[in-house]
């Protein structure tokens, strides 16, 4: 008995310490926070747990109004996390949102590195969180697995790097996803194309300027990459809005695409889509748009 006081101070203190916390929601698992090591054993946050849990509230605070207006549609939500790492949004969406459900609601998360997974799967386990599923699969390879349903209704990749954006795009539109919600992360792939063809650019039209300097190179690139992302999903029936995901003082990595199924026209984003690719000299990137696959279908319609 004489040992059982300064365990129970400790954990008053500890709970003391945690509502005083104005980053902890009612009702949010403790136990979480410290397994993600978002809160130390006491029960305290350093100012870069306090960074990274405001981005993923930020996060949440856009994907949960998704998941209501998802369930006056049907129950059983399935919510794909490309690139989940060590499933920070996962876990905290799970503790927050889905956890109550019981109608099959499901969480995936798409990891290629095998030790995530593991751990992700061992800690879903501990703290009985039955609705989330972890695989060790490429965003491309997810695409055609049998372990996902048919059918996604949100699609989530959060800095997902390069052209793993593009793939978790790909694996929605395959899945026809009604909901994308998606922050890119390290564009190179359409920077580097219009560096190759910088020289043959260069006398056509002053626009060439925007990226005839390495610097505005990547720069150009990357913001364009996103623009030819956001007309790609126009182009297949989204509606697409952009915002920052955090105030830049948190990350240069911010911009925030969230894209809704609405079977929306389709034809002038398609012709936008071609028109920017060859104003910029970036036909070879069709493909990675799906301009010509889009352009085919409305040629049908």
């Amino acid at each position: 008995m004489k040992r059982a006081k300064p365990v129970a101070d400790a954990a008053a203190n500890m709970a003391a310490a945690v509502a005083a916390m104005p980053e902890i929601k009612p009702g949010q698992s403790i136990a979480l926070l410290q397994e993600l090591h978002i809160l130390t054993r006491e029960g305290k946050m350093n100012q870069d747990s306090r960074r990274k849990l405001k981005q993923v509230y930020h996060l949440v605070q856009f994907i949960e109004p998704l998941l209501r207006e998802i369930q006056q549609d049907h129950p059983a939500i399935s919510l794909v996390d490309h690139g989940a790492g060590k499933s920070y949004l996962g876990f905290i969406l799970y503790d927050l949102f889905f956890k109550t459900l019981s109608d099959g609601s499901r969480i995936y998360g798409i990891e290629t590195r095998e030790e995530l997974v593991q751990k992700s799967e061992e800690l879903a386990k501990k703290l009985d969180f039955p609705g989330m599923s972890f695989l060790n699969l490429s965003v491309a390879e997810s695409t055609e697995s049998s372990l996902l349903p048919q059918r996604i209704d949100v699609v989530t990749a959060l800095h997902a790097c390069n052209t793993a954006t593009d793939d978790a795009i790909a694996f929605a539109l395959k899945k026809r996803a009604k909901f994308m919600v998606l922050v890119p992360c390290c564009q190179a792939e359409v920077a580097t194309v219009l560096k190759k063809n910088k020289g043959k650019a260069l006398g056509k039209s002053a626009l060439t300027e925007l990226w005839r300097h390495p610097l505005h190179t990547r720069e150009f690139g990357s913001q364009i990459t996103n623009v030819l992302r956001c007309l790609q999903l126009e182009a297949h029936g989204y509606q697409v809005s952009v915002t920052e995901l955090v105030g830049w003082e948190h990350s240069m990595k911010n911009e925030l695409i969230i894209a809704s199924y609405k079977n929306l026209p389709r034809q002038r984003p398609t012709e936008r889509l071609q028109e920017v690719l060859e104003t910029l000299g970036l036909e070879e990137m069709g493909a990675r748009f799906f301009a010509e696959q889009v352009a085919k279908a409305q040629a049908v319609e």
